[in-house]
């Protein structure tokens, strides 16, 4: 199975304009429509199994309508699961994110750049404590996005991050997922700060020549995976700001991995980790 653990897709009446937005802030194309029907036909021609949607919530108050629509692609769509998704300034946290595990939601998703809000910041320490308390996952961004100048999730802040909410909810079950390998553009100081840490890292955004924001050499990559260990590595591809069927093709040809470790991050890992 291939469980394609970050991508992104929107209302079909908001799609269009959003991605056009996105691909002017951030310099980039996409490879999708950005609607659910897009996706969808992008697993089609790529063998994806499942993918994970992960929304992102971009000011406070939208949680209801994300949320629906979250909602509406979990009880509609058997291979798409949606996350949930929070703003650092939504208030009644904990009820939100109880909703969200009463109504089956697996996790939620962060973006601090997007938030102009530092991983480490008490907001955020508040909502990933709560999510940890119920069970639920935790994928956030991490480190470079095109769209802006400033980092708000590098890895030594996501350790400070982990290390606080431990202390609030001590437990040795990992549930925090780092997206772009721990840190897009930071993949020394992930190598520094997050390698071997208690959380998974997911591998969207990683390849040197797939352009976006993917930079990093295949020996870093291979390196950082087998010392973070195999099992706490997700595939990924951020989709649509990556191709799917590309991304898979990219990987596979990875050298230094076994083909039971490839088996593992491409899709036995996120089982696991889903409860499938």
């Amino acid at each position: 199975m291939i469980i394609d653990f970050h991508t992104h897709v929107f209302p079909d009446k908001i799609a269009e304009k959003t991605l056009k937005a996105l691909s002017k802030a951030a310099e980039v194309k996409p490879y999708t429509d950005g609607t659910v029907q897009g996706l969808l036909r992008s697993m089609r021609r790529s063998g994806v199994d499942k993918s994970i949607i992960m929304p992102v919530n971009t000011r406070a108050g939208q949680f209801d309508s994300i949320t629906r629509f979250a909602k509406h692609i979990n009880d509609t769509y058997d291979s798409l699961i949606s996350f949930g998704g929070i703003h650092p300034d939504d208030d009644d946290v904990p009820q939100k994110l109880q909703y969200l595990k009463d109504n089956g939601f697996k996790g939620i998703k962060l973006h601090p750049d997007y938030t102009e809000t530092y991983i480490d910041d008490e907001r955020y320490i508040r909502i990933i404590s709560e999510a940890k308390r119920l069970g639920l996952l935790v994928l956030t961004h991490a480190g470079k996005d095109p769209a802006y100048s400033e980092i708000h999730c590098p890895p030594d802040r996501a350790l400070l991050m982990m290390t606080r909410v431990q202390e609030l909810v001590p437990s040795d079950e990992p549930f925090l997922i780092f997206a772009h390998l721990g840190g897009s553009r930071q993949a020394d100081d992930v190598e520094k700060h997050l390698v071997g840490q208690n959380c998974y890292i997911d591998i969207s955004c990683s390849f040197a020549e797939l352009g976006h924001f993917c930079e990093t050499g295949d020996d870093q990559i291979v390196r950082i995976i087998k010392n973070h260990g195999t099992d706490k590595i997700l595939f990924a591809t951020d989709s649509p700001w990556n191709d799917q069927n590309t991304y898979i093709e990219r990987f596979k040809a990875l050298k230094g991995l076994s083909d039971t470790e490839k088996e593992m991050i491409l899709g036995r890992n996120a089982e696991r980790l889903l409860g499938f």
